[in-house]
């Protein structure tokens, strides 16, 4: 019975390691300092803190225009000063400097007020980071995640790492949670769950840009088509209306002057030469672009867009394939993190 146990745990130790070397170790980092400038309650606290500081670089700079006046003044009426009212004027500057110095390291020393607000600050996001990191990396399987800006050096970070965006987005709807509705929530947890599919295989981003950038084309073409059928349904509307108008003006005798003439007339200016103006200025037939000209532009430009559209297809799906095969060359060698 015994040897059979230690069998057992034999046999699950190789399976473990086999399974360990088969997947690989997965690694991540995050950027804390790119993180804390996209958290809008940092940035905030941190603007108020910088406020304060700069209050603090003035009134210490007051303080030295002080204590330089008090110089000032001593050199220049020293001569008429007895020993006792010169020895005391040096005491009252030693005992200015020395406040000035104090209060310095008060608000900008090493333990300054300064650095340990900071401190107080950055603490509670810090922990916030720390919480998300630890779940991302248990909901993702990572082995490690390390700080960019720690003192960790990193000679180098492959952005297919990076961790940073996921954790902004994990501490910023921690925040809204409170606020939303059951609706609005699932809604979000919805997104998150695209975005999360996305963070796992960066193809998919990608696919959905080239989709979203073509849905907006195409969303821009039907407004053009849309505008020039108005724009046409207009034009026949007032060409129905000026032949209604004339064949009014026939059954009353009267005559109904053309739109062209009439914009001729409303165009004529008192004092100039007009004649002039219409021979210099071009007919409204000849330079306007009609509706049916504009569709056939739209149309043209459909064409266009869409053996664009099918040429940038053929480019991606050949740099997929570049990309796999040298992904697979790749994984045929042995990787020095693997275990």
């Amino acid at each position: 019975m015994r040897k059979q146990i230690v069998l057992l745990i034999f046999i699950m130790t190789i399976s473990i390691a086999s399974f360990s070397q088969s997947r690989g170790v997965k690694i991540g980092y995050i950027d804390m300092e790119y993180i804390l400038q996209n958290v809008p309650d940092y940035m905030e606290a941190k603007s108020q803190l910088e406020q304060k500081a700069q209050k603090w670089k003035q009134e210490i700079e007051a303080k030295k225009n002080e204590v330089t006046k008090l110089k000032e003044s001593l050199k220049t009426e020293k001569v008429l000063l007895t020993k006792e009212l010169i020895e005391e004027r040096e005491e009252e500057i030693v005992f200015q400097e020395t406040e000035l110095f104090d209060y310095q390291q008060k608000r900008f020393g090493p333990n300054g007020d300064l650095i340990l607000q900071k401190a107080v600050l950055s603490q509670p996001i810090q922990d916030q980071v720390f919480t998300a990191a630890q779940d991302i990396a248990e909901a993702k399987k990572y082995d490690f995640i390390f700080d960019k800006s720690s003192d960790l050096t990193m000679l180098f970070a492959a952005k297919r790492f990076d961790i940073s965006d996921q954790v902004v987005r994990v501490i910023t709807r921690a925040t809204k949670r409170n606020q939303l509705s059951k609706k609005q929530l699932k809604l979000e947890e919805e997104k998150e769950a695209k975005e999360n599919l996305e963070d796992e295989n960066p193809a998919v981003a990608d696919r959905k840009k080239i989709l979203d950038d073509k849905k907006a084309a195409r969303e821009q073409l039907i407004a053009e088509k849309r505008a020039a059928a108005e724009e046409n349904k207009k034009a026949v509307e007032e060409n129905r209306k000026q032949l209604l108008a004339e064949k009014e003006a026939k059954k009353k005798g009267t005559v109904v002057p053309e739109k062209n003439e009439i914009d001729s007339t409303a165009n004529e200016v008192p004092g100039t030469n007009n004649s002039a103006l219409k021979a210099t200025a071009p007919a409204d037939n000849s330079s306007a672009i009609t509706a049916k000209q504009k569709l056939a532009e739209i149309k043209a430009r459909d064409l266009e867009e869409r053996k664009k559209a099918l040429e940038e297809k053929k480019k991606k799906i050949l740099a997929d394939r570049e990309a796999a095969k040298k992904e697979k060359e790749a994984n045929k060698q042995p990787e020095n993190i693997k275990n």
